[in-house]
């Protein structure tokens, strides 16, 4: 599979779009431990802390599908250069105005949070474009899943790095000047300025419309959920254990997970429907949960949060290929882009739950809360297995123009109900 990665990466735009997307979505990526460890060396309480997290992670979720539907309208420049710009502007005003005046720090979270720019589901919508063949676009998901991991191991390191070697205030600033730089190399790339969605049917639900994307959202709520609440109870586990580099090495030590785990499942094919393969990684995704509660020494945490994160990434590609299949013709940054706004809603719910459960029970009942959100992660696909099927049924005709840009067949438009 390397050599297959390698070969995605020597296409013309690849690495570039890759990198540079990678780079934009750190302020997203870092966001819950920068503002826990701004908020507490103001002297602010972990609910406090989860509180303006959640009012981020809350507004990004409503900001990502938004974002997402105009670039599907006015393409990716126009839409996410300026947002980016504004959302890093949101930040800044955080960190000047620290917990002094809490509404306005407040306010500069939900800047922050509505105008971040939809850069995930922009770069899926580009590889069809730059990929050109639907199995490598597919590897390419895979790829992408593993790449993000990546920076979700090196994010918490340069977030400690930047405190480390000036201020939570001045990581702040850092995080968000180079997430600025990577949308705009994106969005003056080649790819990104020629980029138009496919003509869409006029429908104010958009990508809603797809009872499979109803069902994937509120999956990945619950995965959200699990994440957001593992960011601030790995900050209260350091808080317990000597502080330091403590939670940054969890935090790091669960994209390592999932960097092995997407490494592994991307270095074959997998036979089946990804649908139920979906169902089969987030319940082995729950399983790695729940024995963080456990709370053991550093060295052992450390080795059950690389276990739980080593279905993520699986779980991630395998998702974005179910999303393909389900998502209306020409919704697909919109589409992608819900699929990042539940995680933000969940990852806002998880900080929010997680700061009153660790006032309260330390730790592990931070930790039991990614317990909980992964196994509800797994029953919303369980109880909902019938709508999560085939996106077009058996021995229905299906029209050349109804097929996707990826050969997924596009639910809910089938011959004998075309106008």
């Amino acid at each position: 599979m390397a050599a297959g990665y390698a070969e995605l990466l020597r296409t013309r735009h690849a690495a570039r779009l890759l990198t540079g997307t990678l780079i934009g979505r750190l302020p997203n990526a870092t966001a819950a431990l920068a503002v826990v460890l701004f908020v507490r060396a103001q002297g602010g309480s972990y609910v406090l802390a989860g509180a303006l997290s959640a009012v981020y992670g809350v507004c990004t979720a409503i900001g990502q599908p938004l974002l997402g539907r105009a670039v599907d309208l006015y393409g990716q420049p126009r839409v996410m250069l300026p947002a980016a710009v504004v959302s890093a502007l949101g930040m800044a005003l955080l960190a000047v105005v620290g917990l002094h005046q809490l509404p306005l720090a407040y306010a500069a979270m939900a800047i922050a949070g509505l105008f971040t720019p939809p850069l995930e589901g922009g770069l899926r919508a580009l590889w069809p474009t730059v990929l050109k063949r639907p199995d490598r676009v597919h590897a390419a998901y895979a790829l992408d899943a593993v790449a993000q991991e990546v920076m979700f191991a090196v994010g918490p390191l340069l977030v400690t790095v930047c405190v480390a070697a000036w201020s939570e205030r001045v990581a702040l600033l850092v995080i968000n000047v180079i997430g600025v730089l990577g949308a705009l190399s994106v969005v003056v790339s080649p790819p990104s300025r020629q980029w138009r969605s496919e003509p869409r049917e006029a429908h104010w639900l958009g990508a809603l419309r797809s009872p499979g994307m109803l069902v994937l959202i509120g999956a990945f709520f619950f995965v959200g959920l699990a994440l957001g609440s593992i960011a601030v109870a790995a900050v209260a586990y350091a808080d317990e254990h000597g502080g330091g580099m403590v939670s940054s090495s969890l935090l790091s030590a669960l994209g390592v997970g999932a960097l092995v785990g997407g490494v592994v499942y991307g270095a074959r094919e997998w036979p089946g429907r990804p649908e139920g393969r979906l169902r089969l990684l987030v319940a082995l995704l729950a399983l790695g949960y729940l024995p963080l509660v456990c709370v053991p020494g550093v060295v052992g945490m450390t080795v059950l949060t690389g276990v739980a994160g080593v279905f993520l990434a699986p779980a991630l590609a395998c998702a974005f290929i179910v999303v393909d299949r389900h998502a209306p013709k020409g919704t697909v940054t919109e589409a992608f882009s819900w699929l990042v706004t539940a995680f933000g809603v969940g990852s806002a719910a998880g900080a929010s739950v997680v700061g009153p459960a660790v006032e309260r029970g330390g730790a592990a009942a931070g930790f039991a809360v990614a317990g909980v959100g992964g196994v509800a992660a797994l029953l919303v696909l369980v109880v909902t297995k019938r709508f999560l099927g085939d996106p077009v049924r058996p021995k229905e005709v299906v029209l050349p123009a109804e097929i996707d840009r990826n050969g997924a067949v596009e639910p809910g438009f089938r011959a004998r109900r075309q106008a």
